[in-house]
Parts: C-alpha cells; structure tokens; sequence
C-alpha cells in the first residue's frame, strides 16, 4: 500500500519537483498558504496557514512522511514584525509539533549546508536552528544539506544567471572565491526519493553536493560560457558587505530581503561532506555543465522563480486583508514555562505603562486592558485553554477599541517556549486604527513594549525552589 507524503512548501521549485518525482509510489499532499499552482503534480492540495498549529494538525491527519521545505521569504501579512530567524524557529516549532500530534512516523528536511569552521552566518545559523527543531519531537527527522540547487525556478541560479547576462564587465568581492559544490535540481529530487524509501536514512543528517566543486568566481564563469557571452572579471576587495547587496540585488533582480541573509552565508565554504547517502548519488549525478544547460533552456527558464514571481501577488492579497504579525524572540529563565511568562507579562505590562493602561485579569486567566482612569476597553485577550500547554499559552484577541469589529478569525497572542527560549508572537491583528496611523503608532509601541519585557525577563534570576522566583535587586521595587 503506497504511503502519503505531504510536502510544506510545495509550491516552491524543489516541492513541485519532489511532486512530480515522488507522486508514482506515493499518495502526495501538497500544502501551501493559496490555491495549488499548475502542474504541481500532487494528488491532493491542502490550503494552510502554517503559522496556525491548529490548522497544521487538521492538515497532517493521515499522513506518513512529511518533508518541511518552508523558508520565512514571503510575507504573511501587511505589516510583519520580527526577523526572519524568529519566523522561522516559529514555523518549524509548529510543524514539529504538528507532526508529533498527527501521529507522523518521519520528517524529511532540506537545508543548508552547516561549515565546520568558524562562526554561522545569521542565515545558515537559522537553518541549523530549523532543523535541530524539527528533530525534537517523536518524528524521525531526516535532514539533507545542500548549497546551490541547479534548476529552471532556483532564486539562486536566477540570480546568478542575472548578474553574468547584464555585467559584461564584473568586480567580484570577497565571497566570490568561496567554494561551492552545486546540485543539479535531478539529482536532489533523486536523492530525497532514496531517503524517503529507506529506513536506514532516518534521524541522520546528509550533506549533498554534486561532481564538481568550484569557487562562486569559477561558476560565474561556467554559466557565462554556457550562455555565449563574454565576461571580464576582476576581484576586489574594496566591496563592503552593504555594496555588495547593493550590487546583487540591483543587477541580480533580487528583493533585498532574500539578497541580505543568502550574501552573509557566502562567505563560507559549502562543500559536501563524505556520507554514505553522496556515495550513492554520485554515481550517475548530471554534470555540472548539463545541470546548467537544462536550466538555461528548458520552458520555465525565461520565468521568474515562484518565489520571486509570487511576491507581488502576495503583497496585494495581504494588503486588502490588512493584518499584522510580530514575533520577538525574548530570554526565559531556566526553569520557567510559558504559564509563568504570560503571567509575568500581565504583571510587567501594567508597571511599564501604569500612566494610561490598566489591567483587569479573570481567574481563568483572560484579561481585559482599560484606559487608565476610564472603562474603556482598549483590548480584550481571551485564554484558549484547549489550545494551552505549559510550553505554549494561546490568547484570542477580540474586543476593545484597537481592535477592529466584524472580523471571522480573531487575532491571537500567544508565548511558548523552544529550545529554552521565548517566543512572544501576535498573529493576524486586524486594528481598528486606520492603516497608516496603526504602522506608526500602535505597532511600533508593541515593539518597544515588548524589547521592554525582555529586559525586566533577563532581570530575573533562577528559581531557586519550586514554585519562588527570585529576582535582581534592582527590581524589586519594581514589582508588586
């Protein structure tokens, strides 16, 4: 009986591939925030918003194997408050989460690949993170390393082939002499079809690269002599990081925000490490020069990568929706659980703005914020007690005058704890405030309101019995 697989990320250029590939063994669900694209190849097509968990365990019902191919690029709402690295920690916690509750055998990921030498770039740095969460729950994760992926709709390649078809003459920073070990798009999908079929792949993590290593400068000149043009380059190290960006996403065609974090990761070498799942692959891998033909040729080559071409699309669908999202990363003392940070933020929030907001908590742990001196209710936070664990607190947000009336799907606040530290995250805010008053007023006090609470949190010392917190001297006048 064949198994179903379901793959977040399915409308990207690896997951319609990996559809295609996988959809003769296998039943395929595709999962994606929007309608499923053309010829994807999946048997099934499941609308979801990967940042509700909920949604996510409804989803996953039913299925085997999952492959998390999900990457916080696009936007997912007007307004999105927080780093990428946050928005991914959050995403993966919710799948890993999602999986375990589903009652899913294995998770297969693909990510980048992890130097062995010197500091992370915040980029691969997160990508570790990703997948070190993914691997916390029951399921067994099965994670795959690569670099570059060779193929029609890869942002990379695109931006690559760009920068060698407009600049006939090229100064190359610094990172342009780190070596790389690209991967034909073929030989990925091949690949994750394997591991996927074998048991022996299971909670283990694979570097994969194909036959040729080669520096970002070498590969610049491959492409341009695959495409008949004639390229004069020169390094330099006059580049700084900013001009660099500068240099790419102007001539590479690249939004800034997936130009910053892929730049930083470049100045390591990704080279595959010998394992037995490359000895397998090698064998029979595409050339380099092949790999790179196909993608300069093949029907889709002349169109921009889903997730380039869908950005635009997505803004105007989010902007009529007009919600916000923020998500901060905050510090926890060791010991505490998420229960204990949504009280201490009921507790801190009052003293921080004791001048004009005034806080109401039921026994039930909702709450109701007041203008100071008045009943009027600014907000009403609602506790989602199904939805609630220790390591995970939900509060719907609904009522109040910043909130805007008539809306089918509250708001929601919510705290949890992973990898021992705090996420505070507010998901689909619809404000009551015009849209433009909203951005410059209430959204930047949240901010600041809740940097605020990370620094009464990193106040707080150890508990040093169960049940008492105690706290830095110079807080405790502070506290009630």
């Amino acid at each position: 009986m064949a198994s179903t697989v379901a793959i977040a990320g399915a409308s990207g250029f690896v997951g319609q591939a990996l559809c295609r590939a996988l959809a003769d063994d296998h039943h395929v669900i595709g999962l994606g925030r929007s309608g499923a694209p053309p010829d994807t190849g999946a048997h099934e097509w499941r609308t979801c918003d990967l940042f509700s968990l909920h949604q996510l365990e409804q989803e996953l019902q039913g299925v085997d194997t999952a492959i998390y191919l999900v990457h916080s690029m696009l936007p997912s709402a007007r307004l999105t408050q927080g780093g990428f690295a946050d928005l991914d920690l959050l995403l993966a916690d919710n799948f890993a989460r999602a999986a375990e509750r589903a009652g899913i055998r294995r998770i297969l990921y693909v990510g980048g690949f992890v130097p062995s030498a010197g500091a992370l770039s915040p980029h691969l740095k997160s990508r570790f993170e990703v997948e070190r969460t993914l691997s916390s729950r029951t399921p067994e994760l099965t994670s795959l390393r690569c670099g570059i992926i060779i193929g029609p709709n890869s942002s990379s390649f695109w931006i690559l082939r760009n920068l060698v078809r407009r600049l006939p003459f090229m100064l190359l920073p610094r990172w342009t002499e780190s070596r790389t070990q690209p991967i034909a798009l073929a030989d990925l999908t091949r690949a994750t079809c394997h591991a996927i079929a074998v048991s022996t792949t299971a909670s283990a993590s694979f570097d994969l690269g194909g036959p040729d290593i080669m520096t970002y400068r070498e590969l610049m000149g491959r492409v341009a002599r695959i495409m008949g043009r004639r390229r004069w380059m020169v390094g330099t190290r006059f580049f700084s990081p900013r001009f660099s960006r500068l240099w790419v996403t102007l001539f590479g065609s690249a939004p800034k925000a997936l130009v910053a974090p892929l730049l930083e990761s470049l100045r390591h070498d990704m080279v595959a490490q010998a394992n037995p799942l490359q000895e397998w692959m090698l064998p029979g891998t595409v050339p380099l020069d092949d790999a790179i033909k196909a993608a300069l040729d093949g029907p889709q080559s002349s169109r921009r990568p889903p997730l380039l071409g869908r950005k635009q699309t997505i803004r105007r669908q989010l902007h009529q929706d007009r919600r916000a999202r923020s998500v901060q990363r905050l510090p926890l003392p060791d010991g505490a659980d998420a229960v204990w940070a949504a009280q201490e933020y009921l507790r801190f929030l009052p003293r921080f703005a004791n001048a004009w907001i005034r806080v109401e908590t039921d026994p039930d742990g909702s709450c109701r914020f007041f203008l100071a001196g008045t009943r009027i209710v600014l907000m009403r936070l609602t506790l989602s007690e199904d939805r609630s664990t220790p390591d995970r607190q939900v509060f719907f947000v609904g009522g109040g005058a910043l909130v805007r009336r008539g809306e089918r799907e509250p708001g929601r606040l919510e705290f949890r704890v992973v990898e021992g530290q705090l996420l505070a995250a507010v998901h689909d805010f619809a404000p009551a405030l015009p849209w433009t008053l909203y951005t410059q007023t209430q959204a930047r006090v949240h901010v600041h309101v809740m940097n605020a609470f990370g620094k009464w949190l990193a106040q707080v010392r150890l508990p040093v019995e169960p049940g008492v917190l105690v706290v830095a001297p110079e807080t405790v006048s502070s506290l009630p």
